[in-house]
């Protein structure tokens, strides 16, 4: 998989990615550190909304991964509906060293499939693997709950950078290989019933919405 800066050629395809969690599990250093490799060891939580981009080449693709951050909202329990809306790939994060943010996960999958498509691809991220000494919440754990719900699972560290990129990677190829699988299928439909040929345009995962969340300022709190 290759990377492109913001101001390369222009992308194939645009996948919107939400991070969700409780409140101080890392979700922005994890965004941070994948996007600018970057880490802020006293981060503060922020009002408002932040998204990144990050391009990427799959296949001979370019996808262009549009990442939310949820930008300090989760500490008033409730994440706005603009936030999830168009999303396509969610990354919910806890962080090993604290069990309650593990506990919480029910409910944020719960927001998740509220405000968005059932079918949003959705991997459980244990963040701050770096604190092994204070580890309240086990692997093996995490690994279970993932497999219960249908998630896919890794455990990382903004910090020293494990991972990383690989959590955001595994989100954005299942995207991207249910779409290609979801046009091969459209296009064996085609070849049966010809007369169902469409005037050429891009199938797109992402819904109408998606051009509106590129605007930003939606889902201040």
């Amino acid at each position: 998989m290759a990377f492109y800066s913001e101001d390369d050629k222009s992308e194939d395809y645009l996948f919107k990615i939400v991070l969700i969690g409780d409140s101080a599990v890392g979700k922005s250093n994890l965004l941070a550190r994948f996007a600018r490799d970057e880490f802020y060891p006293n981060s503060k939580s922020t009002i408002g909304v932040e998204f990144q981009t990050q391009k990427m080449d799959i296949n001979g693709k370019e996808i262009k991964a549009q990442i939310w951050d949820t930008a300090g909202q989760e500490r008033f329990r409730a994440v706005t509906s603009a936030y999830y809306r168009g999303a396509v790939g969610a990354l919910l994060v806890y962080d090993i060293s604290r069990r309650q943010t593990f506990h919480s996960i029910g409910r944020w999958l719960n927001e998740l499939h509220t405000h968005s498509d059932m079918n949003v691809v959705t991997i459980l991220v244990g963040n701050k693997s770096d604190l092994k000494d204070i580890r309240e919440v086990p692997t093996a754990e995490g690994k279970a709950l993932a497999e219960a719900q249908g998630l896919f699972f890794m455990e990382t560290s903004a910090l020293d950078s494990s991972n990383v990129a690989a959590a955001f990677e595994t989100v954005v190829k299942e995207i991207y290989n249910i779409l290609s699988r979801k046009v091969m299928s459209s296009q064996e439909l085609n070849k049966q019933d010809p007369a169902s040929l469409s005037n050429g345009k891009k199938v797109v995962i992402p819904s109408e919405a998606q051009g509106e969340s590129k605007k930003g300022g939606c889902c201040s709190s």
